[in-house]
């Protein structure tokens, strides 16, 4: 019969007639046949089965064999020995290898058919060392889906024992080694099959035997934390996590995290492949145990882990949430990443050029799941927009896709942002300083922060983009001194001539920082301005007196306490600077003269006294008063302040004048009694109000941007006009008149005598408020012009004492200041004329009150000669004629210029600078931050005086020092930049190779 059905199968009839051939020979089984007859049968028919040339021929085997050793099992179950499948299993069949998967399926059909025989126990047995081995060979996921097949019907032959765990190691292996190399989605589907039923086989051996379950475990962590580069464990090992108890999860992690044998390397490879399994379709689970093993690692402060991995990964995660299979769960590791990460915005940026588009794809489907996706996701990217604020250019198109999406409330922001945040201070989290890359696009360098450093980074970008300032500090002769200026040229320096993307000024930061300033806490910037511009102005009044006078080495360039310093130049203080070649740096770059000029109302005597800033600091007017002012020539007549307080001088005889206290934040009660015209009643601090005199009007512009409710939007002339308008000093503010020796009503002024190179404004956001003893900070809205008329009333006076200091202390302002001005006859002689002022730097406080935010600047180059000659000769005509031109109502000279330079510089570059970032931007982005971020307000403004004739232009080619640019450095710095630079490109090279191999 064996022949007649090997001729049949090989022949060339046809396949109808063929079938019917086959029939009868499968009927003809339940006839008797010898053993050698059914022997020769099982042959032809385990052939046909394992070398058929086609389908039909491995069909007929299969119909035929089963037919046979069913109604012939004795004579099967001897041929089906185990010789005979141990040869199968070791050595193939003929042509066949012993790995291919029908000698699997053979096999697996046999025992079905001697399942009854005796003889089966000793094959089970066999198998059960064969089907170890088979695993040890790291089958392919075909081989090994088949295998599984094999064990799931015959569980008799999985091993047993302790063999049984090695069996789930090596299975565990197997798994780590699968690769699909298809990209079809049917080779797909059936991959991810094959990768199913091998890991429902060690589910069932983790039932079924307990004990099994953690070597295996161990095995996964082993595979996924492996350094070896020549081995990417497989995504397929995702499939056994939803097989592993839930409950199981914490002592696991926390067995992981704190075992002292796991190095950091392979904790980082374990978490980043973890994270990978993401994109494992259908696998439950798996973003439980990546929050669980992130949360674990946090517990334990490994922080420089968690940095890598999310920076390295949340790319990855983020683009997993276009597939819907696996997008609840990248979302909810996408989540839980970004609300960990507090301390830096730099993984939250990696995600955001994404964001728009996935917004936009997903809101153009229309379907209900997409909806409620997208709901979920843009509330997780209002938050991060809201704790990372400062970042209007990426944010305007986010903010733009997601308007349509309810926002929520800060309340909700706010616990939401508390509740995964790996620590509340950022001074445990490494630093990831290796990340930074070549100089942005802008050629500008940023400055690393460095825990809560932004208020220093801001003040230092928009101090060395003031053109003239860096130059000058470049320019200086500080070899073999230790100065903080010194520090400061090397800075400059290094943010001018640095490969790097970001500086870390570091040692900078450690010889500015005000000794009352906590580090890694959050300080204010005009503080540490005002900090910083008094210690190098006293430093170099030490210089002065070394070069003139020689005093002892102690007062030398050697680093010295802020205290040190201010008691050794406490003498140069005592008499004013006349000579310009006497004046500091500082004092040529930044100080100005302020007169104070107090009437009393009885007797008319007065009492004057002219003193030195370097900044102003303009407080809010209420709307009221903006609405109800109108003309009186700002140049030509008086100009008072509605409270001496409100401007503040850097260099202080009394190095206690610089506390927390005296900050820009207005914190002292005395401070807020000099506020006339101040804002709401829980922005004062106490209930003394000062009454205008109804007389004095200022030049206020109407031509403003009208606020929704009526009110018209401030500018910085408004508040420039508000500060110097006349105060009356009344009531607990009296003035002590030695003439009348007698507390009585006073008129006092303040006019600006001597205009600075750079007008420092710093606008008085924050209020302390008595009442419920909080810091509060004022939202309000500020039109920023990017010309800045000053008026300067010049005057000369018989007798005046003046000096770069201002006499009276913060701490002292119980007493009435009045008191210190002691009644002159002076006569003077006055020429007033408006100084035009070109918009430098802004930096902005972004944040809703002065415990927390964050600062960035926006600034721009700007030269002395700029555009500047023509805008001199229209400021003094305008100056002339404004008695007569600057009606209410009416377009102004200024406002023209204004207007005609703000089309002039659209085409101009403005610099965004935050911390380590540095991005092109606009100075329509500067007029609108704050109505696009409200919470993002000016606070501290850099303003370029404009001059035809200015000797601080920077761009002196008759110097023979520079032209049209920065002055050479000397030999020590270039040396150290050069230095730097080659070790950063080492660096990088290093780092570049390790990635492409």
């Amino acid at each position: 019969m064996d022949k007649i059905l090997e001729g049949l199968v090989s022949s060339s009839h046809p396949l109808p007639l063929k079938r019917v051939i086959v029939r009868k020979v499968v009927e003809s089984a339940e006839h008797w046949l010898d053993e050698a007859q059914c022997e020769a049968m099982f042959d032809l028919t385990t052939r046909l089965i394992l070398e058929g040339q086609d389908p039909f021929q491995r069909q007929v085997g299969h119909q035929v064999l089963e037919a046979y050793a069913r109604y012939h099992r004795p004579e099967f179950e001897s041929f089906f020995n185990k010789t005979f499948v141990l040869g199968l299993l070791q050595q193939g069949y003929h042509s066949l290898d012993r790995k291919d998967v029908a000698i699997l399926d053979y096999i697996h059909n046999g025992l079905k058919l001697i399942m009854s025989c005796p003889s089966v126990l000793d094959l089970f047995s066999l198998l059960q060392v064969e089907v170890l081995r088979m695993v040890c060979e790291r089958p392919e996921p075909q081989l090994c889906a088949r295998l599984s097949d094999l064990l799931s019907d015959f569980v008799q032959c999985i091993p047993k024992g302790k063999l049984s765990i090695t069996f789930c190691q090596q299975l565990v292996r197997t798994i780590g080694h699968f690769q699909c190399v298809s990209t079809q989605e049917k080779e797909l589907r059936e991959y991810v099959s094959q990768v199913t039923k091998v890991s429902n086989l060690l589910q069932n051996i983790w039932k079924a035997e307990p004990s099994t379950l953690l070597p295996s475990l161990q095995e996964v962590f082993a595979s996924i934390s492996s350094t070896d580069a020549s081995f990417e464990p497989s995504v397929a090992l995702a499939s056994l996590v939803q097989h592993i108890p839930l409950q199981m999860i914490t002592v696991l992690i926390r067995s992981l995290t704190t075992d002292p044998n796991v190095k950091d390397a392979s904790m980082t490879q374990a978490l980043c492949r973890m994270i990978d399994w993401l994109s494992w379709p259908l696998a439950q689970h798996v973003d439980t145990w990546v929050i669980a093993l992130l949360k674990g690692l946090a517990a334990v402060q490994k922080f420089t882990i968690l940095i890598d991995v999310t920076l390295l990964k949340i790319e990855l995660v983020f683009n997993r949430l276009w597939f819907p299979l696996v997008r609840p769960g990248a979302l909810a590791v996408l989540s839980h990443m970004l609300l960990s990460f507090q301390h830096s915005p730099e993984a939250f940026h990696l995600i955001v050029p994404h964001v728009v588009n996935l917004v936009h794809s997903f809101k153009s489907d229309g379907l209900p799941s997409s909806t409620a996706f997208l709901v979920q996701l843009t509330e997780l990217i209002q938050c991060m927009m809201y704790h990372y604020s400062g970042f209007p250019d990426l944010y305007e198109p986010i903010l733009e896709a997601i308007k349509d999406f309810p926002k929520p409330s800060e309340e909700k922001i706010k616990l939401i942002l508390n509740q995964s945040a790996w620590t509340s201070q950022s001074n445990s989290l490494a630093s990831c300083l290796s990340r930074l890359s070549g100089k942005s696009e802008t050629g500008k360098t940023g400055l690393i922060n460095l825990g809560n450093t932004c208020y220093m980074n801001s003040v230092i970008q928009a101090l060395f983009m003031a053109t003239d300032f860096r130059r000058q500090v470049l320019s200086l002769n500080l070899n073999g001194c230790n100065s903080l200026m010194k520090k400061l040229q090397h800075l400059f320096a290094f943010l001018a001539h640095t490969q790097r993307e970001a500086y870390a000024p570091r040692v900078f930061f450690e010889a500015s920082r005000p000794p009352w300033f906590t580090p890694r806490s959050q300080q204010d910037c005009s503080e540490y301005l005002r900090f910083l511009l008094d210690r190098l102005h006293e430093e170099e009044k030490i210089l002065q007196v070394q070069s003139s006078h020689k005093p002892p080495s102690s007062l030398g360039c050697n680093e010295t306490s802020f205290q040190e310093v201010a008691s050794k130049t406490a003498v140069l203080t005592e008499s004013p600077c006349t000579s310009e070649g006497e004046k500091t740096l500082i004092e040529k770059m930044f100080g100005g003269k302020l007169r104070t000029h107090i009437c009393c109302l009885n007797c008319r005597s007065t009492s004057q006294k002219v003193e030195a800033f370097t900044d102003l600091s303009l407080a809010f007017c209420p709307s009221s008063s903006i609405e109800n002012l109108s003309f009186q020539d700002a140049a030509s007549s008086p100009n008072t302040q509605d409270g001496d307080l409100m401007q503040a001088s850097i260099p202080s005889e009394e190095p206690g004048v610089y506390s927390p206290a005296t900050a820009a934040f207005v914190c002292d009660s005395a401070v807020n009694e000099r506020m006339s015209h101040s804002p709401p009643d829980e922005f004062c601090c106490t209930d003394n109000t000062s009454v205008p005199h109804e007389s004095s009007k200022i030049l206020v512009n109407k031509d403003v941007p009208q606020r929704p409710g009526g009110g018209s939007t401030p500018s910085v002339t408004d508040l420039l006009n508000y500060f110097l308008a006349p105060e009356i000093l009344t009531g607990d503010n009296q003035y002590y008149c030695e003439n009348c020796a007698s507390l009585q009503n006073a008129e006092k002024t303040m006019q600006i005598t001597e205009e600075p190179e750079y007008l420092i404004l710093t606008l008085l956001r924050f209020s302390y408020d008595q009442k419920y003893h909080v810091r509060r900070k004022i939202l309000d809205n500020v039109s920023l012009p990017l010309v800045l008329e000053l008026p300067v009333k010049r005057t000369t006076f018989s007798s005046l004492s003046e000096s770069w200091s201002i006499d009276v202390d913060f701490t002292d302002i119980s007493e009435n200041l009045a008191k210190k001005l002691k009644s002159s006859g002076t006569e003077e002689a006055c020429c007033s004329r408006l100084v035009p002022y070109l918009l430098s730097s802004v930096v902005v406080h972004s944040g809703i009150s002065s415990e927390s935010g964050h600062y960035y600047s926006y600034a721009r180059n700007i030269t002395g000669t700029e555009s500047s000659y023509q805008m001199c000769h229209q400021s003094e005509t305008l100056a002339l004629a404004s008695s007569q031109s600057h009606l209410l109502g009416r377009n102004s000279p200024s406002a023209v210029i204004e207007q005609d330079l703000e089309n002039k510089e659209m085409s101009k570059e403005w610099f965004l600078f935050n911390d380590s970032r540095v991005t092109f931007t606009s100075f329509q982005s500067v007029q609108k931050i704050t109505s696009r971020f409200p919470k993002d307000t000016a606070y501290v403004l850099l303003y370029k005086k404009q001059s035809s004739t200015n000797s601080l232009s920077g761009n002196n080619s008759t110097s023979g020092l520079w032209v049209n640019g920065d002055p050479p450095l000397q030999k020590e710095l270039m040396d150290a930049i050069t230095k730097d630079n080659k070790l950063y490109l080492q660096v990088s090279w290093k780092h570049t190779l390790h990635h492409l191999w």
